[in-house]
């Protein structure tokens, strides 16, 4: 027997759940207090964790404990693991009983808007009793973070190039962008509109660390407009959606809403000539995750609604 199969004869799934709540906690009491159990217990476990691994495991001192290099090493593997369980047990219960499920799925605004909606409608009408928890994700490191912390099985939206080697990006299409404004807004009314004539416009601006804010930077400066104009800058979908549709201000919107979301959201494209930019859009998952059969029907409902369209008429 190799010395990696006696370790993993040693180890317990126990012991990992106390080593990762004392490196929440940040002390063996407080784990105690967690678990319900004794700061002896507390120890014992992580006592033989070290003892079968052989290396240190926590640095102690008086303010507490903290994961030496080893243990973060083991801690992201325990994230891992206990993941995998919940998702082979929620797997197995859908296999079981496949009209229940529960999915968590993220994006940024503009899908939120009008892809993501689409495609669990179309999901739910065949699963009707599945659930699903939305959350806007727009900028990258939090939707990268929610990945590697497995908060969420999937991000849609648009994507950087080239992605990150832990990451899985399934590209859908290439997206534009355009400008958006109110139904009542008087610039709504013109057949013909340079981007120059609006920069003294009110804007409602993507937060920086998205992909999106990237293209608009680049639209501004390159039809010679200094950025940020006059506005707003937020990622909330609510607040953008009625400060544009009830109120002056003009948005930059993924060109998907055309297909989507833009009438639901009682908003208007502008005929403004812009230049040529487009960025991938499509799912992006965790690569060392396996995909959940629900997800796998999500997706498949993605690319339904993505081939024809939120009214499920063929696009060409």
């Amino acid at each position: 027997m190799g010395k990696n199969d006696q370790i993993e004869r040693r180890m317990k799934l126990h012991d990992l759940r106390v080593l990762m709540n004392v490196a929440q906690a940040g002390s063996m009491l407080k784990a105690a207090q967690r678990l319900n159990t004794s700061q002896p217990a507390i120890s014992r476990s992580i006592a033989e964790l070290e003892h079968a691994l052989g290396v240190q495991l926590l640095d102690r001192s008086r303010r507490g404990v903290e994961p030496t290099i080893y243990g973060r090493a083991l801690l992201d593997c325990g994230t891992a693991v206990f993941d995998d369980l919940r998702q082979g047990v929620k797997n197995i219960e859908f296999l079981r009983s496949p009209t229940e499920g529960e999915l968590r799925i993220g994006g940024d605004f503009p899908s939120i808007a009008g892809l993501i909606p689409a495609a669990v409608g179309r999901l739910q009408r065949k699963y009707p009793r599945i659930d699903v928890h939305l959350t806007v994700v727009s900028e990258l490191s939090h939707q990268r973070r929610a990945l590697r912390e497995r908060t969420h099985d999937l991000i849609i939206g648009r994507l950087t190039q080239p992605t990150e080697k832990d990451l899985d990006a399934e590209i859908l299409f290439q997206e534009g962008i355009v400008v958006v404004a109110g139904a009542h807004n008087p610039w709504s009314r013109r057949r013909k509109i340079k981007l120059a004539e609006l920069a003294e416009e009110r804007w409602m601006l993507p937060t920086l660390d998205t992909v999106m804010a990237n293209s608009v930077i680049r639209t501004f400066r390159d039809s010679g407009i200094e950025f940020p104009p006059r506005g707003v800058v937020t990622g909330n979908l609510a607040l953008t959606s009625a400060l544009v549709a009830n109120g002056d201000y003009l948005c930059f919107f993924p060109s998907s809403l055309l297909r989507f979301g833009a009438k639901r959201l009682g908003l208007k494209v502008l005929p403004v000539s812009l230049p040529v930019l487009s960025s991938p859009f499509g799912i992006l998952r965790l690569k060392a995750r396996a995909v959940s059969p629900l997800a796998q029907f999500f997706i498949a409902s993605v690319h339904e609604v993505v081939r024809t369209g939120a009214e499920g008429k063929a696009i060409p």
